[in-house]
């Protein structure tokens, strides 16, 4: 019985791994350039001082993310924009190093500092972007950044910078508890930058979606339930299966 207990007991674990996977994908149903984590179940070898080659256990896993472009929704606010096609934005995380993101509801704070969401927006040349306060920004297609000063004329229009995008091509983007993606480190550990890219196109005034389904996500949430209900009662399927042959073993005649 004990085969039984091990395949339910590790799976009703990772199902509610599972299920907190698909939980934070509904929760950023309405986050801009969200990507969806995909969770996959394998079986593994039990190991430890207990070690027995015929028992196996289940684990849950996050390889990798649903990496399909979210619905374009156009807002003709001008501090809004969105990626056509591959390409991210790179931003500043919370340490400092460079990092990724298609989130593109941009902001600017009282020092004039670019964000995107809580993380400051960079330029080409990996430094963050400002914007002189009080100026009206333009913002190109190729992620150029023009203003034009507080009292000044369209004329008078001139170029701040420029936003870095990127793109990674077949290179796989790793993503970090914070919600922003890297590439693999290099061969010394040290986290990397990609370089600029130049055939990334933007369009103003709209956001990207997310591309987490919400009536898929309802679906996962309720099949994870079900299936965490399952493993229970074959739990307790064992154990009374347990009970009843030590009750027979210990019959006395």
């Amino acid at each position: 019985m004990d085969r039984m207990i091990y395949i339910a007991m590790s799976g009703a674990r990772e199902t509610l791994a599972n299920q907190a996977v698909v939980s934070n994908n509904l929760a950023n149903v309405s986050t801009s350039g969200f990507r969806a984590q995909l969770a996959v179940m394998r079986n593994v070898p039990v190991l430890g001082d207990g070690l027995l080659p015929t028992r196996v256990a289940t684990a849950a896993a996050t390889p990798t993310s649903d990496w399909s472009q979210g619905p374009l929704m156009h807002t003709g606010r001008e501090l809004d924009v969105a990626i056509d096609g591959p390409g991210w934005f790179a931003v500043q995380d919370g340490a400092g190093a460079e990092a990724y993101t298609r989130r593109g509801d941009l902001r600017s704070d009282g020092n004039g500092l670019l964000y995107s969401g809580t993380h400051p927006l960079l330029g080409d040349d990996g430094a963050p972007l400002v914007v002189p306060l009080g100026a009206q920004l333009f913002i190109g297609t190729d992620g150029t950044l023009s203003v034009i000063g507080q009292g000044q004329e369209p004329d008078a229009m001139a170029e701040i910078g420029r936003i870095k995008l990127v793109d990674p091509g077949a290179e796989t983007l790793l993503r970090g508890d914070d919600g922003l993606f890297r590439p693999a480190p290099a061969a010394d550990g040290l986290p990397r930058a990609l370089p600029p890219a130049d055939t990334i196109s933007l369009v103003t005034g709209a956001l990207e979606g997310s591309n987490v389904s919400a009536v898929e996500g309802m679906v996962a949430l309720i099949d994870n339930a079900r299936r965490y209900e399952m493993q229970l009662k074959a739990i307790e399927t064992a154990d009374e299966n347990a009970q009843r042959g030590n009750s027979l073993l210990s019959l006395r005649g």
